[in-house]
C-alpha cells in the first residue's frame, strides 16, 4: 500500500489551478474533463514530479458536510494540510512578495519551523521546515 493521492477541497478548481501552480509551484499532473464543469485536477511537486499527487477536489461545492467542515477549520485558523520546505522564512518572503496572506507567520516551535498561509480557496495551508 503507498499513498498515490491526496486530496484538497477547492472552492473553485481554476483559481486553486492559478493559486497552487504561479504561486506555490506545483506543476500539473493530469487535468481532464468531468461531468458538470468538474475536473479531475492533480498536481506535483517540482522536486517529486513522480511522487504523490494533490486533487484539487471540487466538494465543497458538490458535499454540504465537507464546506461546513473546511468553513469550521479556517475559522478556528487549523491547516487542512502541510508542505515540507526547506527554508520557511525563504519561502514566507516569496509567497509575500507575491501577494499571499498569511496568518501565522515563520514561527519556530521545537525541532521544525513552521509558517500558515491562506490558500484563496477556503485552506489554511502550513508549510514546515525541520530545523
Amino acid at each position: 500500500m503507498r499513498v498515490t493521492i491526496m486530496s484538497i477541497p477547492v472552492r473553485d478548481q481554476e483559481k486553486a489551478f492559478q493559486f497552487y501552480t504561479k504561486k506555490l509551484g506545483f506543476l500539473k499532473k493530469v487535468d481532464m474533463p468531468l461531468e458538470g464543469g468538474n475536473r479531475w485536477l492533480t498536481l506535483v511537486s517540482p522536486e517529486a514530479q513522480d511522487g504523490p499527487e494533490l486533487l484539487l477536489e471540487p466538494a465543497p461545492i458538490h458535499f454540504e458536510p465537507c464546506k461546513v467542515f473546511q468553513d469550521a477549520l479556517m475559522q478556528a485558523g487549523i491547516p487542512w494540510t502541510g508542505f515540507e520546505v526547506d527554508d520557511v522564512q525563504g519561502e514566507y518572503d516569496r509567497l509575500t512578495e507575491l501577494g499571499v496572506e498569511f496568518s501565522v507567520k515563520p514561527t519556530a516551535m521545537g525541532t521544525v519551523k513552521i509558517a500558515v498561509l491562506n490558500d484563496t480557496c477556503g485552506n489554511n495551508i502550513q508549510l514546515m521546515e525541520i530545523l
